[in-house]
C-alpha cells in the first residue's frame, strides 16, 4: 500500500493482521524488505494490525527534497491517519528518536510509545557523534562512493573497527556474523547509504555527550516504555534512563541478554504485553 505524505511523498507500506494499529519505525539503513521484517510482522500480527514502512529515500517511497526531520514526522501522521487516526508507534535505535520526535509534535494521535534504545550520549561513556558526521556523509554521497557513506556509519557512529568493516565489505553477512542479527549485506546497505545523513539529522543534537533537552519531551502523556538490551553500552542505559525521568508516563526495562542488534523472539513479547 502506499500514502502521500503532505509534501507529496509517496510511503510505501505494508499491513499484516487485525487489531489496533502498531507502526514500527526503522533506525539507520532498515527497509521493509529486510529478511527481519517479516519475523517481526509474523510475531506482531496476531495481536495488531503491524505497519512496517519504508522510510522517505529508502526502498518503494520517494525522497522529495530538502530533507527535514519534519518531513518524516508527516509520514508518520500520514500513515496513523490511514490507518484510522490514532496508532501505537515503535522505534528502534534512530528510529526511536524519530518516534519520540513523532510522539512530540502528534500527542494525540500516539496512543503508546514503545522504544528500544535511542541512542543518547548524554555523558563521557562513549565518545559523542563528531560535529562533521553529517556532512562526511553527505560528501561521500555526492562523490558517488556510498560505501564509504556506510563505512563512516559504521566506524564513527556504531565505532565498529575498521579491519571488522572490512570483512563486511568483502563478504556475505551470513560469513561473517556466525550467529544472531545479522544487518543486510554490504551491498542492500550501499542502496539506502544516501539516507544516513538523515538519520543523523535527527540523532545528532543527541549524540553531542550533553544532557537531554529539559523538559523536550514532556508534553507526551500517554504510556511509554524505554527498553535497553541488558548486554548493551552503558551509555543506552544512561540516556534511557535520563530520558524516563523526563516523561511524565514512561518506564525503564531491561531485556536480558539482548544487545543492540535485539532478537524480534526477544523483544515482541514484551511489546505485546505493553502495548496490549
Amino acid at each position: 500500500k502506499t500514502v502521500t505524505s503532505k509534501d507529496g511523498t509517496t510511503i510505501a507500506y505494508d499491513q499484516s493482521g487485525n487489531g489496533p494499529a502498531l507502526i514500527l519505525v526503522d533506525g539507520a539503513l532498515g527497509s521493509r524488505s529486510d529478511s527481519m521484517q517479516a519475523q517481526w510482522t509474523d510475531l506482531l500480527g496476531k495481536h495488531f494490525s503491524a505497519i512496517t514502512y519504508d522510510r522517505r529515500g529508502r526502498g518503494d517511497s520517494g525522497d522529495n527534497k530538502p530533507y527535514a526531520v519534519e518531513r518524516e514526522i508527516e509520514d508518520i501522521e500520514a500513515l496513523i491517519d490511514a490507518v484510522g487516526g490514532s496508532a501505537y508507534v515503535s522505534g528502534q535505535s534512530s528510529g526511536a528518536i524519530l518516534a519520540l520526535e513523532a510522539a512530540r509534535a502528534l500527542p494525540t494521535k500516539i496512543k503508546k510509545l514503545a522504544l528500544y534504545e535511542p541512542p543518547f550520549i548524554i555523558d563521557d561513556s562513549r565518545p559523542p557523534l563528531p560535529k562533521d558526521y553529517v556532512e562526511q556523509l553527505d560528501a561521500a554521497i555526492a562523490a558517488g562512493r556510498p560505501g564509504d557513506a556506510v563505512e563512516i556509519f559504521m566506524t564513527q557512529a556504531l565505532l565498529i573497527p575498521g579491519e571488522f568493516v572490512d570483512q563486511m565489505r568483502n563478504a556475505t553477512m551470513g560469513d561473517v556474523f556466525a550467529e544472531g542479527v545479522k544487518p543486510p549485506d554490504w551491498a542492500d546497505m550501499e542502496k539506502v547509504a544516501h539516507t544516513l545523513a538523515y538519520d543523523g539529522m535527527i540523532a545528532r543534537d543527541f549524540l553531542a555527550g550533553k544532557p537531554l533537552p529539559p523538559k523536550r519531551w514532556a508534553s507526551f502523556t500517554a504510556p511509554t516504555l524505554v527498553i535497553v538490551g541488558g548486554n548493551s553500552e552503558r551509555f543506552f542505559h544512561d540516556g534511557a534512563k535520563a530520558l524516563v525521568d523526563d516523561m511524565p508516563n514512561a518506564q525503564y526495562r531491561i531485556l536480558e541478554g539482548q544487545d543492540h542488534a535485539v532478537s524480534p523472539l526477544a523483544l515482541a513479547p514484551v511489546l505485546i504485553e505493553f502495548l496490549s
